[in-house]
């Protein structure tokens, strides 16, 4: 018999499965990607964005700037 824990654990590793194969397919639509980022959220998974990787390019083609810090004179 398994325990509620399995059960949790199971159904996890479904949705998991289940949302990769959404943002794998071609006709994602943006509302299947922001299921699969709050799913990310929920379990406390984050990325660093590095150069020559996907989170790292996908940052260095947002139009935005980063501001720079204002010098602090006395």
């Amino acid at each position: 018999m398994t325990t509620s824990d399995d059960k949790l654990k199971e159904l996890h590793a479904l949705l998991a499965e289940k949302l990769l194969d959404k943002v794998r397919d071609p006709e994602c639509k943006a509302s299947d990607m922001n299921v699969a980022r709050q799913f990310l959220k929920d379990n406390n998974i984050d990325a660093i964005p590095v150069d020559n990787s996907p989170l790292g390019k996908l940052m260095n083609e947002l139009p935005f700037e980063i501001p720079k810090k204002p010098k602090i004179t006395n």
